[in-house]
């Protein structure tokens, strides 16, 4: 066939579409891998360093720091727009490489001894170790890529999947990464026993990163031999191209608004949660280092499996709205469960699993529904930026709650003699559950003033 007589549907082949999506799915799930490295190994890097929980909680923040007060989501989410996939994912998946090396070094023994920089990080803001400024300089370059190639990746599937099996292709995305997530609560407690030292577990979070760096640029070889085949199809009419003014229409669009709020509010309930969780578990239930990253792990088994069925409920019976609802509701049940009661754990992690598929599964594919596809990556970044201002402030929320609601005994707790009650800091994740309720709620009934579809099944999906 001539390729100049090619369709987007005829290039963009069943077998290639779904090559690509495995690829960027990977590439994401070493980013999710590196996310989480730390948080099963949260009590070792205290003990070795010399961290308070608030010191933890900074490491985990700074992740969001560029995407919260640089804007760099909503500016990555633009220059996406403006230079294309191939250039932005590999500049930013890049960044997530740098900041994973250097994450691993702040914390190595090597730095520790007075390696490079170790001067300089020693002569300014004393009250703060070198190892933890070299590890929060780590995490925020590795926020500052790993954000925008997250939006690369979520335009990306728009661009292969729209009005196909959108919501499948985004929950098989989200199910891939997530293994990188239980990958790295089960691993790193055993790596950090590792001989070479606890800080293998962070050395080999960086050399996964650097892996992934190597898939993106295999993803780039294909996707500009298949560009090359459509370059006389063009995927966006001339009215449907960006224009700066679309990002300001974008803060006046109340259903966007709504789901930008839920997206930071049900991911702030989960996440921060998730880098508390394991320690959680071994302080409320007395589990071990190890066993308590397994436990952790089920609620990310839970979206592996799940996701992706909810995904094809998506695409066949719609619903997205109703689905936001449901899963924030069983997210409000299960920090209730585990702040006040002591059922054992394994059940409240598994409804999390549940909740955490439930959400995003709908949330990520009704994305195009509400706004057009020029503004893609614009709106996702700005949904990046804003869910990120959650992402850095409520580690720092939580680790502050969890040392003055035990400010009585810490001195015990650090030296092993006591555990943390962690009943507020969990009542605090709570509340951020019926913040989210009450925004899906929201978006449920702008869908109706709208009509946006958001409750019909996949649009055009036989094209």
């Amino acid at each position: 066939m001539d390729k100049n007589n090619l369709t987007k549907s005829e290039v963009y082949s069943n077998k290639l579409r779904w090559f690509m999506l495995i690829l960027i799915s990977l590439v994401i799930s070493v980013n999710y891998y590196v996310y989480d490295a730390m948080s099963a190994i949260k009590s070792v890097m205290q003990q070795e360093l010399g961290l308070s929980s608030i010191d933890y909680g900074l490491i985990v923040s700074f992740y969001s720091f560029p995407n919260t007060f640089l804007l760099m989501s909503i500016f990555g989410g633009i220059i996406l727009d403006k230079w294309g996939i191939r250039r932005t994912g590999f500049l930013f998946v890049l960044f997530c490489a740098l900041g994973s090396l250097l994450t691993a070094y702040g914390a190595s023994s090597f730095y520790n001894d007075g390696g490079l920089d170790y001067v300089f990080f020693n002569s300014f803001m004393s009250s703060y170790s070198p190892e933890l400024k070299m590890m929060i300089l780590g995490r925020l370059l590795f926020g500052l890529g790993a954000e925008t190639s997250i939006i690369v990746a979520n335009k990306i599937i728009v661009k292969w999947f729209k009005g196909k099996e959108m919501a499948f292709a985004f929950a098989v995305f989200l199910a891939i990464a997530r293994l990188g997530t239980a990958a790295a609560l089960m691993m790193s407690p055993v790596l950090v026993s590792h001989e070479s030292g606890w800080t293998t577990a962070l050395w080999v979070a960086a050399i996964l990163m650097i892996t992934g760096l190597l898939l993106f640029i295999i993803y780039m070889a294909f996707d500009k031999k298949f560009d090359d085949k459509l370059e006389k199809v063009r995927l966006l009419s001339p009215e449907e191209e960006f224009k700066l003014q679309d990002v300001l229409n974008l803060f006046t669009n109340k259903a966007f608004i709504y789901i930008c709020l839920l997206c930071v509010t049900f991911y702030s309930a989960v996440f921060p949660f998730q880098a508390y969780c394991p320690d959680l578990l071994h302080n409320k239930f007395g589990l071990s280092i190890s066993l308590s990253g397994t436990l952790s792990s089920i609620i990310i088994w839970g979206t592996i499996v799940f996701t992706p069925l909810f995904g094809i409920f998506v695409d066949k019976k719609g619903k997205r709205a109703t689905l936001m609802i449901y899963g924030s509701v069983l997210l409000i049940a299960v920090h209730l469960i585990l702040s006040l009661t002591n059922l054992t754990p394994y059940v409240p992690m598994v409804i999390l699993g549940i909740a955490f598929s439930l959400v995003p599964a709908a949330l990520w594919p009704a994305v195009p529904y509400i706004v057009k596809e020029s503004m893609i990556g614009t709106a996702y970044g700005v949904m990046a930026s804003i869910q990120n201002l959650g992402l850095f402030a409520f580690p720092i929320l939580a680790g502050y709650i969890l040392d003055e609601s035990n400010s009585s005994i810490l001195p015990s707790i650090l030296k092993g003699e006591a555990v943390y009650d962690y009943s507020w800091t969990i009542i605090m994740f709570a509340g951020l559950g019926f913040v989210g309720l009450l925004f899906a709620i929201l978006l449920k009934r702008q869908d109706k003033i709208d009509n946006l579809n958001l409750e019909k099944p996949e649009i055009n999906s036989n094209n």
